[in-house]
């Protein structure tokens, strides 16, 4: 089993996607962060690479996704509470994001999508595993 996730995403202005994230709360590890490619830090285990587009496909022989126009991917995050799913999501649009979708509050899971600067679509949620129906 893996024990550490690196997600690797293109953006096209390192610098600004760096602020932008920091503005949300995230950190960076300066060891793995040049000017090609930074390393952010979510959690224990947890790393966004964030790559320049010309870093980025290097890495792959297919074209890079037009995140504007499609989503390659869904990165969600969990969340220590509802509270904290509003914090990180309200400071994401308020840094340049934009919301996704409407607010999903199924009682047991309580969930917020935005699209950060480059267009790569998040998901912040809390789920209370406890009061979850039986049938999941």
């Amino acid at each position: 089993m893996a024990n550490q996730i690196f997600v690797n995403l293109a953006v096209k202005n390192l610098p600004a996607s760096m602020d932008y994230f920091k503005g949300i709360g995230f950190t960076f590890n300066p060891k793995f962060t040049n000017d090609s490619g930074a390393c952010m830090e979510i959690g224990p285990n947890i790393y966004a690479m964030l790559l320049t587009e010309p870093f980025f496909s290097t890495f792959t022989t297919k074209g890079i996704s037009d995140s504007s126009q499609t989503t390659e991917a869904i990165i969600a995050l969990s969340a220590e509470n509802r509270q904290e799913v509003d914090e990180l999501a309200d400071k994401a649009i308020a840094g340049g994001g934009t919301a996704a979708k409407p607010t999903t509050d199924y009682g047991w899971m309580y969930s917020r999508n935005f699209y950060d600067i480059d267009g790569h679509h998040w998901e912040i949620f809390y789920m209370d595993e406890a009061a979850a129906p039986k049938a999941m």
